[in-house]
């Protein structure tokens, strides 16, 4: 199985498309001036303390207060306090760290009210992005996360993958971590450490150290919470670090900035796959030039097709996830109804093993199959959710069938599902019914290029419309974009955007900021 990785980077906003073998399996899109995301860490203030949730709410800047329960206050949650108090009450010495050490291990049975009061100010970690309603979720055991090793503060335990099964290796690596640790650190030694020499190891260990150090700092020069102290590596480098597998064939990165960050980071964690990082060039839209787009357009939406006419209906509510799956036309071709129904279903499996990750949908899916009569059919279906769910870095877990026919699924929610809205908005009746004569579109794109080399004096921008369009603009020697460019200044740039609609146009600067040249009634 080979992997290519997409990175979009916008003025606004940042793509990351993730494709096994030519197919979309994973999306994720965001705003650039996001926050809140899973690894940030915080000085926050205690707002209000619950004891009847053995839990309290703390201010870390976001709209909603975050959550924060007694049990994720962690072992080590007396040593974190003292030390933090410390660091505080002195803005020009730094504390050392070994004054905090000591201090008995939390209770696991215990009141948050023994421990916090009102007002008082705490590091904390995000564990799960605000939800719908809900505000962070956020922990007080503090970890700094490699692509090898985990660093835990104020621990002193190394911990190694029970993925890593054989006996030589885990006793390898614990050996190694205990002799370059530093003293009063915990580790945790990940997966894909198997077989790494220490040199890769201690120089990420030490990167690790050196982030605690730069948090730590940034605490005492706090004025006033909440302050962030330490932010996750950008999305596209944390997907990398958890995903990187030698299978990668390239990484597509269209922005300059983005390009060195990742091509650094490939190059420190595996040098002889630094190559794979590619800065795409072209004049096309990344997403367009390698077909993600088509592929992201058919995949969202309520109504998601797949092989031989089946398809299946998903619906978003607040308490689960539902999915409908149905065999359409299929039924027609074949007498056999549970023949049909397991090859519906199975299909149905395959796809939906996909969707999950496609849209990172968690909490709990509600699976409605086509009903079947044998046993031994339900249970084929529910061995191949399991090997197809195999593949899914989130926690998860899968029940057969219920008598109803029903399979409850239940996966790891860190952040909201992705939802892309793949339905057009009619960009040229603007909810009227009817249009203005499709052939004037052209002579509308002039209008506004006069306008923004004669009036606005922009000389060069690029003008986003649909390929359809773009080849009619295209066609012939001389064409409509030749005589534009000969008319207006041949800093005129046209772009063919399959994600444009038909009859619709953008125009960006130089720099791929959006120029906002629609009328009133357009907007209407």
């Amino acid at each position: 199985m080979t992997s290519e990785l997409f990175i979009d980077v916008q003025p606004n906003e940042i793509t990351i498309a993730l494709t096994e073998d030519k197919v979309l399996v994973e999306f994720q899109r965001e705003g650039r001036e996001a926050s809140f995301s899973v690894g940030n860490m915080y000085l926050g203030r205690v707002k209000k303390i619950m004891p009847g949730l053995n839990a309290c709410f703390v201010d870390v800047g976001s709209a909603k207060e975050a959550f924060l329960h007694y049990q994720d206050l962690g072992n080590h949650y007396n040593c974190y306090h003292k030390y933090v108090k410390q660091v505080i009450s002195d803005k020009k010495k730094l504390a050392p760290y070994a004054k905090a050490l000591g201090q008995p291990e939390l209770p696991k049975e215990g009141s948050i009210s023994n421990y916090l009061q009102t007002g008082q100010e705490i590091m904390v970690q995000v564990t799960k992005e605000p939800i719908s309603t809900k505000g962070p979720r956020l922990t007080a055991d503090l970890s700094f996360a490699g692509r090898f090793l985990v660093l835990v503060p104020f621990a002193d335990k190394v911990s190694v993958s029970s993925k890593i099964k054989s006996a030589e290796e885990r006793a390898r690596l614990k050996q190694l971590i205990q002799s370059i640790k530093p003293k009063n650190f915990g580790v945790i030694v990940r997966t894909v450490a198997e077989g790494k020499r220490v040199a890769e190891l201690d120089a990420e260990l030490k990167a690790l150290v050196k982030q605690w150090e730069d948090a730590i700092i940034k605490v005492q020069k706090a004025d006033k919470p909440p302050v962030l102290i330490h932010e996750e590596n950008s999305r596209a480098v944390a997907m990398l670090r958890d995903l990187f597998n030698p299978s990668y064939e390239a990484i597509y990165v269209n922005d300059d900035n983005a390009y060195n960050e990742i091509r650094n980071y490939v190059a420190l964690i595996a040098p002889d796959r630094a190559h794979v990082v590619k800065h795409y060039t072209g004049t096309l839209p990344l997403m367009d030039n390698f077909g993600v787009t088509k592929q992201i357009k058919s995949s969202f939406g309520r109504i998601v097709p797949y092989r031989g006419g089946a398809y299946m209906v998903i619906e978003h509510t607040e308490a689960l996830h539902v999915v409908d799956v149905n065999s359409g036309n299929r039924s027609r071709g074949n007498t056999n109804q549970e023949e049909n129904a397991i090859d519906v279903n199975l299909g149905a499996a395959d796809e939906l093993a996909r969707q999950l990750r496609l849209r990172d949908m968690g909490g709990i899916i509600v699976v409605d199959f086509i009903d079947m009569d044998t046993a031994e059919n339900r249970q084929k279906l529910y061995e191949r959710m399991c090997q197809n769910m195999s593949r899914d870095r989130a926690k998860h877990n899968i029940l057969p069938l219920s008598k109803f026919g029903l399979m409850q699924i239940t996966r790891q929610r860190v952040r909201p599902a992705m939802d892309v809205a793949v339905e057009e908005s009619c960009p040229v009746c603007f909810g009227k019914g009817t249009i203005k004569a499709s052939i004037l579109f052209t002579d509308t794109l002039e209008s506004k290029i006069d306008y923004l080399v004669n009036k606005l004096k922009i000389s060069r921008f690029n003008l986003h419309i649909h390929p359809y369009v773009a080849a009619y603009v295209n066609q012939g020697l001389i064409s409509l974009a030749m005589r534009w460019k000969m008319k207006y200044g041949f800093g005129i740039r046209i772009t063919p955007n399959q994600s444009i609609p038909l009859l619709a146009y953008s125009f960006y600067d130089t720099k791929g900021n959006e120029i906002d040249m629609k009328e009133e009634v357009e907007m209407k």
